[in-house]
């Protein structure tokens, strides 16, 4: 687990994912051509439950998408 912090509208909050997680968000945001800051306050106004748990979800969703050809 990696803890860091991350400023979502103004505010700075920490996250813990997992590198692997880390990694492929910075990745799926470089493809964005945003920041990780930006994909996670996206990430976190359509999200209903925990912030960390909503992160690991959309970077399954979206690798799924890739590789099923859908992104």
């Amino acid at each position: 687990m990696k803890k860091r912090s991350v400023v979502i509208a103004g505010h700075r909050t920490s996250v813990s994912l997992e590198a692997a997680f880390w990694q492929a968000l910075k990745a799926i945001a470089a493809g964005h051509r945003c920041t990780v800051n930006d994909l996670v306050t996206r990430i976190d106004r359509q999200r209903s439950g925990n912030l960390s748990s909503a992160i690991r979800v959309f970077v399954l969703e979206t690798l799924s998408q890739r590789t099923h050809g859908r992104g």
